[in-house]
């Protein structure tokens, strides 16, 4: 490879995937190794985050091992280590954050600390190499609802974000009270395949004086009330309908405030992000949408939606470009917001 090439180690252990990831100038990935723990939270219904960070210390030297091989690179190959630092469960942040800086401290290696949220919107740049900013991004995921004004590379407005529950936590609540268990993203997705989206009418969530933010806690409720409506009416519950009908109420909230954003400060591309990202449905609104529009869309493939580590190389790569690097005084800060100076 060119000398000016920069090569990148990322490590991301913000919740319950342990990952490694090689990257090279932001956009190439020679390696992305990222180990599961979906099996035995599944066991518990949802992430336990003693669990998770307990599974992150057994498997985060092998996971980096694992990235570095694949890549054929050895540490002296690298320009530089970077780590997710926040948001995400402080002790799982704390495990990646921690392997990140023992590997910057031995060898003298530029440490990086990345904004979690970030590295999901610089997802897109990986599986699309003509995208520049500016440009509109959904970021959909368990912990988050965010709808991004993309300026330029690491620089972001918050046009709109949920008041409550995040899509995600949303999906996840209204698995767990259907019977589909955890994670429950991709199980309503499934579910919803083969139920009737219009069956049943469920609201809406807008919040009064915010034409970008999100309110999922509402919709939650009211599929709530639906199941003990046909609990006493001994009415039974046909589940694929339930997850149809709601996956619908959600995607349709979403699709709308991105392409009012997009109206408004007429941008010509609209992106996606995150976990719920992944879900076929809010896919295929979002493209059909932006076709109608004229509005170039794009969305990483589900391996770039889910926490992986490629993307917080991507993101590390143009922090690296403007300078900036971390002491050793970098910390996991579970409450990191997008765009927040706390590690910069």
């Amino acid at each position: 490879m060119d000398k000016k090439d920069i090569t990148i180690l990322a490590i991301e252990s913000s919740c319950d995937e342990t990952a490694a990831s090689v990257v090279v100038n932001g956009r190439t990935v020679l390696s992305n190794e990222i180990s599961s723990q979906i099996d035995i939270h599944t066991l518990y219904g949802g992430v336990v985050p003693e669990i998770a960070s307990r599974k992150h210390i057994e498997r985060v030297n092998q996971v980096i091992r694992a990235a570095l091989n694949t890549a054929g690179k050895t540490l002296s190959g690298l320009d530089a280590v970077a780590v997710t630092c926040g948001p995400g469960l402080v002790g799982a942040l704390l495990i990646g954050v921690s392997a990140a800086k023992a590997l910057s401290f031995g060898t003298g290696l530029p440490l990086i600390g990345v904004h979690h949220i970030e590295g999901h919107i610089s997802a897109n740049y990986i599986s699309d190499p003509d995208l520049v900013p500016p440009f509109v991004c959904l970021v959909v995921s368990g912990g988050h609802t965010h709808l991004v004004r993309v300026k330029d590379y690491g620089e972001y407005e918050i046009l709109g974000r949920t008041r409550d529950d995040a899509a995600g936590e949303a999906f996840d609540k209204v698995a767990r009270a259907i019977g589909l268990g955890y994670p429950g993203g991709p199980k309503i997705d499934m579910a919803a395949r083969n139920g009737d989206p219009d069956a049943v009418r469920f609201p809406r969530g807008k919040v009064e004086g915010s034409a970008y933010d999100f309110s999922f806690s509402g919709i939650k409720s009211s599929v709530l009330n639906y199941l003990n409506e046909c609990d006493m009416k001994k009415i039974p519950v046909n589940v694929p309908d339930v997850a149809a009908s709601f996956q619908k109420a959600v995607v349709e909230v979403l699709t709308e405030h991105a392409m009012r954003a997009v109206e408004e400060y007429r941008f010509d591309r609209l992106t996606l992000a995150g976990g719920v990202a992944s879900n076929s449905a809010l896919r295929a609104s979002m493209a059909e949408a932006c076709a109608k529009a004229g509005v170039k869309f794009s969305c990483p493939p589900p391996v770039l939606c889910t926490d992986n580590a490629a993307m917080i190389g991507c993101a590390a790569y143009y922090e690296y470009l403007k300078g900036f690097r971390s002491g050793y005084d970098l910390n996991a800060v579970p409450g990191l917001q997008l765009g927040e100076s706390v590690y910069r």
